[in-house]
């Protein structure tokens, strides 16, 4: 099968996006390609595929993420700032309602963060609290600066945002640890079925420092349905200010965040295309050949570069 796609990225997280309008392909026939397109060992890679697809009268944008894996996400906040920049293009509009797999969002174009960086502010949540919605099963319905007794006496926040995260707040990020209670619930044990993602924050004076192990995906430079959740476990926790703007760090960039107390989340951040072209998917082998670049652009990827570098001297 030969499609059309755009490599792009959302603060260091990339992935290969799919016009998706009009073709009709079985969820099944979606996770083949993303494992195809997403493999960093074939020709385009990345942290997932990105879907554009019809929406409604309401919510004229539809979205749809797999991940490398081939899983289903709820959303991808990073990636849905590329895939509305697509649909902004696509309808010749600049703001717009986004329908995802089982909740919506509002995004709408937004004063560039730094020169030449195409920038989508995006509003997602409410943030839930509910985990068992997740579900987990630890004994609690609320875990709000405790421990998790499966994964030891480190104290999380558990936030879905749609996405489930367990937040905890740390001096500073200690990858192995990271990993090891990353691929404890990426095993999915019985108190956490269906896995969620794991992140550790470290809180600056006027910034969130945020490192993932992100379900489907693993250790990650950027999640943005984390930098929202730890967003709102900030504020929620009294280690930041509801309503108060705040950077978001990553080892990807940065975003502008702000949460509300009505649990609404939003960021502001970028939506980088870096090619076009086209690729060859064999969708039962789950491999992609035959890329052909047939567009580039190097100021866009440039200006994120100079963004990217201040974020890493900033941390």
């Amino acid at each position: 099968m030969r499609l059309s796609i755009v490599k792009c990225h959302g603060s260091g997280n990339d992935f290969p996006l799919i016009d998706a309008r009009g073709l009709s392909l079985s969820d099944g026939e979606w996770a083949g390609v993303a494992r195809a397109l997403a493999d960093r060992a074939g020709p385009v890679g990345g942290d997932g595929l990105l879907l554009l697809l019809d929406g409604n009268a309401t919510h004229p944008i539809g979205f749809r993420m797999f991940n490398v894996d081939g899983s289903e996400a709820e959303t991808c906040l990073n990636g849905l700032r590329c895939v509305a920049r697509a649909g902004f293009d696509a309808l010749a509009v600049e703001q717009a309602g986004v329908r995802l797999v089982n909740s919506l969002a509002t995004v709408a174009r937004d004063a560039d963060i730094a020169a030449g960086v195409y920038t989508v502010r995006e509003t997602a949540g409410p943030a839930s609290l509910d985990v068992t919605r997740w579900p987990m099963h630890v004994g609690a319905s609320r875990i709000v600066d405790a421990a998790v007794a499966p994964l030891g006496e480190r104290l999380f926040t558990a936030v879905a945002i749609p996405n489930p995260h367990l937040v905890s707040f740390v001096e500073a990020i200690e990858k192995p640890e990271l990993v090891r209670i990353g691929e404890q619930c990426e095993a999915a044990p019985d108190w956490l079925p269906n896995r969620g993602n794991v992140s550790f924050v470290v809180v600056g004076a006027d910034s969130l420092f945020v490192r993932t192990y992100e379900r489907g995906v693993g250790l990650t430079n950027s999640c943005g349905s984390a930098m929202a959740a730890s967003t709102y476990a900030a504020c929620l926790t009294g280690r930041w200010r509801f309503g108060e703007p705040v950077t978001v760090l990553n080892r990807g960039g940065l975003v502008r965040a702000v949460a509300d107390e009505d649990a609404m989340v939003t960021l502001s951040g970028n939506a980088t295309f870096e090619w076009a072209g086209e690729v060859t998917v064999d969708i039962a082998a789950g491999v992609a050949s035959d890329l052909v670049v047939t567009a580039r652009y190097p100021a866009e990827v440039e200006a994120w570069a100079a963004v990217a570098a201040q974020a890493t001297a900033f941390r």
